[in-house]
């Protein structure tokens, strides 16, 4: 049944474009039966085809030309800020679904957005990682992915390029990109506009715009948003105590969680709430007929509590994990979430018109980010998890390793700051029948962080385990440079070349980092709390309220660890990337085109550490230095395209046919680095199968993916005032030749639950693959790729009395079933993917003349979907789950002066 429905989904989308595509020949057709009925339907039609019904030219910037979107040769989608709006679009995140193979997720980790297309993205959105999506400011790079976070206002449009951009765009991206292109200041008058947008979870949100005209040769423009909301979680205050007498776990009346941090917050403050702002000043400057100045100021402000995880009780359902008493929002929180994250950006740039064939830009972009925050990384939900202790309360000299009933855990950037800088300098010419853009590119970070994880309840003796990243200086430096030409050797051929040269560094200076191996230090209470020796009488596992501010969340205080590892490290890489293309233009309506394009992202490193964490390796050897580097990322995209209009421009319709070879994939995660010999030398316990395994948070190379896919994306005008929009993809990834992977994800539960055993532990004479669990993955396909999608908006424009016009507007987004891991897991009560789901909109909107004022009720998930985008266990066979939003719920309403 499953594979019936695919099967006729797909079979729809491409029969329907086919159709159009038939229709629209027999239309064009000059003689013959076919042209007479055609011209027979058109003259009983009830109208002429006027500007008003056929679809709008819209104009792009992906060649770094601006052209017609139906004449260029590349994956391209275009999203205006009306469209936006009717969307209820923010921020990125919101889009996700809106376009063919484009996935844009809220991570709930470092304030970062996580955008995949075609399979393709980055896991790691710290200091040391870079997007395998470039993010782009009016054509500007922007290199932390927190950019994306920022509200999205006062927009000409936002232009996302599907596969590898390795030669015009920004730094080298292998998945695509975005641009975000604000609306520039005009001279066609002073005139503003101001919307007010009230909703449900108490929302707030206010927008103004004013154009300035100062004189014939200065324009300005001033815009402002900012948005507040409830969060839709349900948060209450995390007191628990273990109470567990038999075991050893006797309560005394106080919280065993950290309490330092916990106090009441009200809804506003609540995880998932919205509390952010942002403002734009521009000024554009005629500085004589043929030069142009430009300059931005840019500010964004976060001071949200940041996403939740919740728990999956669908999941755990049936089993002794299952939900009691929990709702789907609820989280028990004892560190409420604090988010201060500052973006301040100038952007500024010259235009020179040389002649009328050449063309000179330059641009300049400065950006300072600086965050703090504080996040509960369990939100109590584990402590609502059934637990079992193996033996007596842990006080014994040699510790106990059984299953602790609480856990307790936070992660806070205490301070950051992201500063960067980007050059550019293009160089646009004509020369007769060929056309060149060719340019420089610098992009330098210096970066610094101090930031902390914390585990305050620790086996084997409830001591808190810290880890400190202190980097003072961590800087990236990107330099490239590149040119593409577009030959037209025929009246309606043009070929496309172009290449780029890259080079990437990255180097620590005094990069350091404090409890490193994770073991339990005294130190961390500053010497205003003492434990006692375990084993001895008086031994006493802190509470949560013998925890103090002053207790570790300083480098003054991990001084006090011993000597931090120290993380001075240098690494360059380099590489050149191009792109081949040919264009026909069948007639001024369509075109086809078929290109070949590379793209690469740099590869890095970690921080410094053992290669056996401090102990005997498996092979009986100490442990080597290393920095766990990783190698650069490639992709070769192969692509066939077409693109036209059809039904007299009432209909544009888009088919893009592609095929990826992804070497090398970055994958950022918790993964093997080696096997070791315990400490004590014994055999690991049941409940502790790992005790000889080292793990570690670092990022990998996968060997490679084969993408297939198809997108399709229509905008037809049926009759007068409709429009019915759409898009269709498919995309079946496929992962080869990794012989390493390590599948030990919840052994003892799968066994518990009757699931197919973890493969044996490898002990082979491979002395690389000791320890893992190796797992046959060929052929699984890449996260959070669902293998179709399917969009489909309707609107309809009715005109009222005296010019007034109402429009109602209602969108569907389908996704097919996607997963969260490379093992593809779909085992019950454990998978880590998400089943097939759709998600509706609906609006309406009251328009008055001209467009003098404006009214509209919106719902989002209208049918209150609670979809994952991202799942795991967290706690044995537990899960906890990242959703998409609830219903949403709200009226706007504008005017313009």
């Amino acid at each position: 049944m499953r594979q019936t429905t695919q099967q006729t989904l797909i079979s729809l989308a491409v029969a329907s474009a086919c159709a159009f595509m038939s229709v629209a020949a027999q239309a064009q057709t000059g003689d013959g039966a076919s042209a007479d009925a055609q011209a027979s339907a058109t003259t009983a039609a009830a109208a002429p085809t006027t500007l008003q019904d056929q679809i709008p030219e819209v104009k792009v910037t992906a060649t770094r030309y601006s052209t017609s979107l139906l004449k260029t040769p590349l994956a391209v989608t275009a999203l205006s800020q009306d469209q936006l709006t009717r969307k209820g679009a923010t921020s990125l995140r919101d889009l996700s679904g809106e376009m063919p193979n484009v996935v844009i997720e809220n991570t709930g980790l470092d304030s970062a957005v996580q955008i995949t297309i075609r399979g393709i993205t980055s896991t790691n959105f710290t200091e040391t990682g870079d997007p395998a999506v470039g993010f782009h400011v009016d054509g500007m790079y922007s290199p932390r992915p927190q950019g994306a976070q920022a509200l999205m206002f006062d927009l000409e449009q936002v232009e996302v390029l599907r596969g590898p951009q390795g030669t015009l765009f920004g730094r080298n991206s292998t998945g695509g990109s975005v641009n975000v292109i604000p609306a520039k200041p005009d001279w066609t008058g002073n005139y503003g506009k101001a919307d007010l947008d009230l909703g449900n979870y108490n929302k707030k949100q206010v927008n103004f715009v004013q154009n300035v005209v100062v004189n014939d040769a200065l324009a300005l423009r001033g815009t402002f948003m900012k948005v507040k909301r409830d969060g839709y979680a349900h948060q209450t205050r995390d007191v628990s105590e273990a109470n567990a007498p038999a075991l050893g776990w006797v309560p005394n009346g106080k919280p065993d969680v950290d309490q330092r941090f916990n106090r009441y917050v009200s809804p506003s403050e609540y995880y998932t709430n919205q509390n952010e702002w942002a403002g734009r000043l521009s000024a554009l400057l005629k500085i004589n007929r043929d030069v142009t100045a430009k300059a931005s100021y840019e500010e964004f402000q976060d001071s949200s509590a940041g996403g939740a995880a919740f728990r999956d009780c669908e999941a755990g359902a049936g089993t002794r994990y299952a939900c009691t008493d929990q709702g789907k929002w609820d989280i028990n929180v004892n560190v409420p979430g604090h988010i201060d994250m500052k973006i301040r950006t100038l952007r500024t740039g010259v235009n020179w018109n040389i002649n009328d064939h050449t063309n000179f830009d330059y641009t300049f972009q400065i950006a300072d980010q600086r965050r703090n925050e504080i996040t509960d990384d369990d939100k109590g939900l584990q402590n609502a998890a059934p637990f079992q202790i193996n033996g007596a309360y842990p006080n014994t000299a040699d510790g106990n390793w059984g299953t602790w009933p609480l856990t307790d855990s936070f992660h806070r950037t205490l301070d950051s700051r992201y500063l960067s800088t980007v050059h550019e300098a293009q160089l646009k010419q004509q020369l007769g029948s060929v056309k060149y853009v060719a340019g420089l590119f610098w992009m330098h970070e210096r970066n610094n962080i101090d930031y902390e994880i914390t585990n305050t309840i620790q086996k084997p003796y409830g001591d808190v385990g810290s880890v400190l990243y202190h980097q003072p200086n961590r800087q990236v430096d990107a330099k490239a440079a590149f040119a593409q030409a577009d030959w037209q050797f025929i009246p309606t051929w043009t070929a496309t070349a172009g290449a780029r040269y890259s080079v990437d560094s990255k180097e620590d200076k005094g990069g350091e980092v404090y409890g490193a191996n994770w073991i339990g230090n005294p130190a961390y209470y500053n010497g205003w709390y003492s434990q006692g020796t375990p084993g001895t009488p008086g031994f006493h596992v802190h509470d949560g309220t013998d925890l103090a501010p002053g207790m570790g969340g300083s480098v003054a205080a991990y001084h006090l660890y011993g000597s931090p590892t120290s993380n001075d490290h240098k690494q360059t890489w380099n590489k050149v990337t191009w792109r081949l293309g040919l264009q026909k233009q069948i007639d001024n309506n369509k075109m086809v085109y078929g290109s070949i394009s590379t793209g690469y992202k740099a590869g890095g490193f970690a921080d410094k550490t053992d290669s056996c964490n401090y102990h005997k390796c498996a092979d009986g050897k100490p442990g080597v230095v290393t920095f766990l580097p990783y190698d650069p990322e490639t992709v070769t995209n192969y692509e066939l395209g077409f693109k036209g209009k059809f039904l007299e421009n009432r209909l544009s319709l888009s088919a893009t046919a592609f095929f990826m070879k992804y070497k090398g994939m970055q994958l950022t995660g918790t993964y093997f680095v080696n096997q070791i010999i315990p400490d004590n030398g014994l055999p690991c316990p049941a409940d502790q199968p790992k005790c000889d395994v080292y793990e570690t948070w670092r990022t990998i190379n996968v060997g490679k993916v084969n993408i297939p896919g198809l997108e399709l994306e229509w905008d037809y005008k049926p009759w007068r005032g409709a429009r019915l929009g759409g898009g269709f993809a498919y995309i079946n990834t496929s992962v080869h030749d990794f012989n390493s992977y390590s599948d030990d994800y919840q052994c003892d539960v799968r066994t518990e639950l009757g699931l197919p055993a973890c493969p044996a532990v490898y002990n082979g004479p491979d002395k690389t693959l000791l320890g893992r669990r190796l797992a046959n993955i060929e052929g699984n396909h890449l996260p959070n790729t669902p293998k179709y999608q399917f969009n489909i908006n309707f609107s309809q424009e009715f005109g009222l009395e005296n010019g007034y016009k109402l429009t109602p507007y209602v969108k569907v987004n389908w996704r097919d079933k996607a997963y969260f891991d490379l093992l593809n897991s779909d085992f019950a009560h454990i998978g880590r993917f998400q089943k097939a789901y759709a998600m509706a909109d609906a609006s309406v909107r009251l328009e008055a003349p001209e467009d003098k004022w404006h009214a509209e009720l919106y719902v989002r998930n209208l049918t209150d979907e609670h979809a994952k985008t991202s799942t795991d266990s967290a706690f044995g066979g537990f899960m906890r789950a990242y959703y998409v939003e609830p219903r949403m719920v709200g009226f706007r309403i504008g005017a313009n002066f």
